[in-house]
């Protein structure tokens, strides 16, 4: 009933600074200023905070330097999504409630995500909406945002699976918790992982991890793949992969199997920027802010001194980024009347760009919408 109370609240909300029938005659309009008077339109971003999603909360603050906080609003979701929906919806529907307001990038697009689009599109169809990494089933998120992309995690469940063999895999631990099984997609993938294991030699052994969003918060789940690696480590060998379907535990994760002599083939984000330089003490200066070959240099160099060469791996192409600088790209765009909502050929190009490579797109066939990719490896010190 809580929850109820609350989306009715917001869609009252929504009616209020929407408008029924478009803005008064009589209304007052203040008039923008600067480079905001010329551009006329604005985009909003919408991540997670650094905590749950360093890559790309930096993408959005990087976007927001680019073209200034007149054109580019981002704001996050709270790091408690799943407990804290409301809160979400709450913050997409008044990025909306900005008549210069033309498009909105989320990634992730997070539970609550489409229940904001429905509301607003109650009253401004004319805003585009692009889900990055959905947490929603394809489907139902395809059928409220009009473009949705997201790393191929169902082609990822062959590839990483073949990478960690490639590099000595005999035991492929799975680490999640039942909220993530409960996404189509990811329950899929784990089915491939077991699979494609299966056919390699490879053992395949779940393990269920706290859930970052729990009581005991992000905290507990680090501290928990801080203490679980070594003993999996101990119990099958060092000839063992290491994966984890939550961006939180990356850091702690690839941190104990360099440690330990494990394997670790991908993120569940997969890019140079992702958990790695956290977990191996990079330093990023400034001026190599967004230097992809400056990073892939110094994590592969901690990689070698710390005894994992040839197995530690990870997309060439900073995956969370490329989505929100590519769709941010191809938002202005679409806020300049140059492209519809669904040009895909323009929208893979933004994306080529903003991954510094060719990027092929495919739809699901349910939902020519939903839209994957899958990057090119890097192996550390091979």
């Amino acid at each position: 009933m809580k929850k109820l109370l609350v989306l009715t609240l917001l869609i009252v909300f929504s009616l209020f600074v929407f408008g029924c029938g478009g803005a008064s005659d009589d209304a007052v309009v203040e008039e923008p200023e600067g480079e905001e008077a010329a551009l006329g339109y604005k985009i909003g971003i919408m991540t997670g905070t650094v905590s749950q999603g360093e890559e790309e909360f930096m993408a959005a603050v990087e976007l927001v330097e680019k073209y200034g906080s007149d054109v580019v609003v981002h704001m996050t979701y709270p790091d408690k999504f799943m407990d804290e929906q409301e809160t979400t919806i709450a913050n997409i529907v008044s990025l909306a409630a900005d008549p210069e307001m033309k498009a909105i990038v989320i990634c992730q697009a997070v539970p609550g995500t489409k229940a904001a689009i429905d509301i607003i599109k109650e009253n401004r169809d004319d805003i585009l909406f692009i889900a990055g990494v959905p947490h929603e089933d394809p489907e139902v998120i395809a059928s409220s945002a009009d473009i949705c992309i997201n790393p191929d995690d169902l082609a990822r469940g062959e590839t990483i699976v073949a990478l960690a063999a490639k590099m000595g895999a005999e035991t492929f631990i799975h680490y999640s918790f039942p909220r993530h099984m409960s996404y189509e997609l990811l329950a899929q993938r784990r089915d491939i992982f077991r699979d494609e294991c299966e056919k390699l030699g490879v053992a395949f052994v779940e393990v269920e991890a706290p859930d970052p969003t729990g009581d005991a918060g992000v905290p507990g789940a680090q501290q928990f793949i801080l203490e679980d690696v070594p003993r999996q480590i101990e119990k099958y060998g060092a000839n063992t992969n290491f994966f984890s379907t939550n961006c939180a535990m990356q850091e702690p994760l690839i941190r104990m199997a360099l440690d330990g002599g494990g394997i670790y083939a991908e993120q569940c984000c997969p890019s140079p920027y992702h958990a790695y330089p956290g977990a191996l003490g990079i330093e990023i200066p400034e001026d190599k802010a967004g230097d992809v070959a400056y990073i892939l240099e110094q994590i592969e160099a901690k990689v070698v001194e710390g005894g994992g060469a040839g197995r530690f791996a990870t997309w060439r192409v900073p995956c969370n980024m490329a989505i929100i600088h590519g769709s941010a790209e191809y938002a202005m765009l679409y806020a300049k009347g140059e492209v519809g909502k669904q040009d895909f050929d323009k929208y893979t190009e933004t994306m080529s760009a903003a991954a510094k490579g060719p990027v092929i797109l495919n739809g699901l066939d349910a939902a020519p919408n939903f839209l994957m990719f899958v990057g090119d490896s890097i192996i550390f010190g091979e």
